[in-house]
């Protein structure tokens, strides 16, 4: 049975689960009038349930406080990448807290729509695993492929809580409401155990290669990238090196999977060229959904590319944007004669000069900004509100990525430096740069200039213990800012306990 998600996981009435105005990670009873005991008797129901459970990932507007969320806004804020920029210094307040960590508390930073969104995920991920046995006429095949396709998700959210918070709450099926309050936190080391868990068992039973018409859900590649990942962070480096090398094949040929690097690196990220061949999980968005303000809660564009043009820009090429994340005088000087420069950094100033075009500097202006995702005239909408309405997608998980982790793990356990040396030169040659000796060190630098603003470089940079020194200037604290603080309304009447240092 073919579905597509390609328009964002639309959560059907019925499906669609609320959030505890308490305990935004509980999911107690489906939104609409059919309930939640009966709704899952029929395989169409099965499956409006996985999508629901995909939907979190492309939210754009939700968490604790149902503002605008997209992980890549504060990420890169967090980082040395970007700024916060925007309208003023309250503007977008969480991306704001991001970028001076003296300003993060319990009370104000982006923690409440991380924890929130991800545990929307989790609950709606355990809710159709708990369903999916009992649902009548459901064919075998999709039984299979529904419960790893809903163990992927529930692994993918933990990863990211666990990663952005390290002491959670933990649950593995729907939560009763004797449960509301009384959850308590585990060891990270129990997290990453059942996120492995998921994910070996989901590897066998999901597709090798995913149809067109399906383009969105998980394949088996795409699970084994995130556990080379997941055992990376967890410094389990001839794990994690073993299972990417499966994803990756030979260093610049074409995987098992039908991976292989993209001969032009700006392609990667051109809208008319989604699913291409580097990407292995891909988080889609539409800009065909004709959008307005009056639709907020259901956004599954592309937000954030209006968030990050320029102000008020007036010109060729680009629509005018918010100014958020402008990229650091850091970033521009380290990518200067890279040939990936221009597919990664806008100097808009420059083209204020050589053309006929002007904008408004934002706040924390550097009068460079973000391509990979920037609002290109050429795909703005034509109905709806422009804004709301652009099409870019979100490569979470690339080749390039899977290459430099596996790079990474070799060279950390030890093995195989002639691999490791192989995949570093891929990376290089497909944009035309010579060999460079493989070690951590350039290994740690090519992953800045391959994936700069693509929200990998904080996670790096706080897993390689840099993070203090190198975002000292924006009153990074070591011991403390490595995670985020557990958002103050979760603390209320729960037995919750706040991370260290907040």
């Amino acid at each position: 049975m073919k579905r597509n998600l390609k328009y964002g996981c639309i959560i059907i009435a019925g499906v669609g689960i609320m959030l505890s105005c308490k305990k935004s990670y509980l999911e107690l009873k489906p939104a609409g009038q059919t309930l939640e005991t009966n709704y899952y008797s029929t395989p169409a129901e099965a499956y409006a349930g996985l999508v629901a459970a995909y939907s979190a990932l492309n939210t754009e507007t939700g968490g604790i406080d149902n503002t605008y969320s997209n992980p890549l806004g504060p990420l890169n804020a967090a980082s040395d990448d970007c700024v916060a920029g925007g309208g003023s210094s309250t503007d977008m307040s969480t991306w704001q807290d991001m970028n001076d960590y003296s300003l993060l508390t319990p009370a104000t930073g982006p923690q409440g729509e991380f924890w929130g969104i991800n545990f929307l995920g989790v609950g709606r991920s355990n809710l159709i695993l708990s369903k999916l046995n009992g649902v009548p006429g459901l064919a075998a095949s999709d039984l299979k492929r529904y419960t790893a396709e809903a163990k992927f998700l529930r692994a993918h959210y933990y990863f990211d809580l666990v990663r952005l918070f390290k002491n959670i709450p933990f649950y593995i099926t729907p939560l009763t409401t004797d449960q509301l309050y009384t959850t308590k936190q585990v060891p990270p080391a129990t997290v990453y155990a059942q996120i492995e868990a998921d994910l070996n068992a989901a590897i066998p039973d999901l597709p090798v290669t995913i149809a067109a018409a399906e383009n969105g859900r998980a394949s088996q590649g795409a699970a084994k990238a995130l556990l080379g990942k997941v055992y990376l962070y967890e410094q389990k480096w001839a794990q994690s090196a073993t299972v990417l090398a499966d994803v990756n094949g030979t260093p610049g040929g074409t995987s098992t999977y039908g991976y292989k690097l993209q001969a032009n690196f700006g392609a990667i990220f051109d809208p008319a060229n989604k699913f291409n061949s580097e990407s292995i999980f891909e988080i889609q968005h539409t800009g065909a959904q004709n959008y307005s303000w009056g639709g907020w809660g259901t956004f599954k564009s592309n937000v954030y590319s209006q968030m990050i043009g320029a102000r008020n820009y007036t010109g060729p090429l680009y629509y005018a944007g918010w100014g958020f994340n402008p990229i650091t005088p850091q970033l521009v000087a380290a990518m200067k004669g890279d040939p990936r420069y221009s597919y990664t950094i806008i100097n808009v100033d420059s083209l204020t000069k050589a053309t006929n075009t002007s904008y408004q500097a934002s706040y924390q202006n550097t009068g460079y900004f973000i391509q990979k995702w920037a609002p290109l005239l050429k795909y703005k909408s034509s109905t709806g509100t422009a804004e709301l309405n652009w099409p870019n997608d979100y490569i979470e998980i690339r080749l390039a990525d899977t290459y430099l982790m596996e790079a990474e793990a070799l060279m950390q356990a030890g093995s195989n430096t002639g691999r490791a040396q192989q995949l570093l030169d891929a990376v290089r040659a497909r944009v035309r740069l010579p060999s460079a000796p493989v070690s951590l060190v350039n290994i740690y630098n090519e992953r800045r200039l391959e994936l700069a603003t693509e929200g990998h470089r904080w996670f790096d940079l706080v897993r390689w213990g840099q993070a203090g020194t190198v975002l000292a200037s924006k009153n990074f604290k070591a011991g403390k800012n490595e995670i985020l603080p557990i958002p103050l309304a979760e603390l209320s009447n729960t037995v919750l306990v706040q991370n260290s240092g907040y």
